[in-house]
């Protein structure tokens, strides 16, 4: 056999069908093999961006718990110091004001004045009352009222008139 059979027998329709058939198949396997090697790396690069996206989940998901836990107790905290304000200023509300306790304690010590002076009720009352305005008023200003935060039993209670004060006040009302 010569290259002149050889020749021949590949110029023969069978072997050139099945040449080309095989020149087919073997650019139909290197295709193949090389889309498969390329949905590798393209499936193994996916998974490591899947796991990253799964890691990066993960830690919004934490962040996220423990910033809605610190909410939640944020708030649990608001309104229980809310309630406790709500019950402070009704309780504040219940008491009476500094006006209420400034009036109380003058007609007290109008009324303590009054028993010593009970001849004539009406004029002794307005007697008394204006003492005990003028009381206050020492009081709440300068060394009466240091005494009277130091001391809190000798606040109201003590303070008479001396001899000289009842004689200017009997005058006053005699004139009235």
């Amino acid at each position: 056999m010569e290259i002149r059979d050889i020749f021949n027998f590949m110029t023969q329709p069978f072997v050139l069908g099945l040449l080309l058939g095989l020149l087919f198949a073997v650019f139909v396997l290197k295709n193949s093999i090389t889309t498969k090697m390329q949905l590798k790396r393209d499936n193994k690069r996916i998974e490591g961006e899947m796991k990253d996206l799964q890691s990066h989940l993960n830690t919004q998901l934490k962040i996220t718990a423990t910033g809605s836990d610190s909410l939640t107790k944020e708030i649990e905290k608001l309104k229980t110091q809310n309630e406790n304000l709500r019950v402070t200023l009704a309780a504040l509300q219940n008491k009476p004001d500094k006006n209420e306790q400034r009036h109380f304690r003058m007609q007290e010590m109008a009324i303590s004045t009054m028993r010593e002076q009970a001849p004539g009720f009406a004029g002794a009352w307005e007697k008394a009352m204006r003492q005990a305005e003028h009381e206050m008023d020492e009081a709440e200003s300068g060394l009466t009222k240091l005494v009277r935060k130091v001391v809190p039993g000798l606040s109201y209670s003590g303070t008479r008139p001396t001899a000289t004060e009842a004689q200017v006040i009997d005058n006053k009302s005699d004139h009235d």
